[in-house]
């Protein structure tokens, strides 16, 4: 029960960290980095280096580190944006990123790979 304890308060530690990131760090900012990567971003998906997941989130297909260290900081400023725009709407960063991933779905370009709902993978 005390490790149960423990960990809850871990993991509820962490959260309240990343929402108070969030207050602190401008979204003017976030947003500028991750308008720095798009290009690059736009070509790994195109080589089939990156994928867009159905939780508003890229993923490396392969072992690329460059690709990497993009990708976490691609997510990281991700999940900074989704609850952001969770707390302006009243609404989950959850939610927020499974209609913003339907909207990258939509929006990618043919060739690029994608998650269903339901987890499976495709190109477009």
């Amino acid at each position: 029960m005390k490790t149960l304890f423990i960990r809850l308060f871990l993991v509820l530690g962490l959260f309240s960290a990343t929402v108070a990131s969030v207050r602190a760090e401008d979204l003017g900012v976030v947003k500028s980095r991750m308008s720095k990567r798009l290009a690059i971003l736009d070509s790994w998906k195109s080589q089939g280096v990156i994928a867009e997941n159905n939780r508003g989130l890229v993923e490396l297909r392969g072992a690329n580190a460059e690709a990497g260290d993009v990708v976490a900081a691609e997510n990281h400023d991700r999940e900074a944006v989704y609850v952001a725009l969770a707390q302006q709407t009243g609404s989950t960063a959850e939610t927020v990123a499974r209609a913003r991933a339907k909207q990258i779905a939509a929006g990618s370009a043919t060739g690029v790979w994608l998650q269903r709902e339901n987890g499976e993978w495709h190109k477009k």
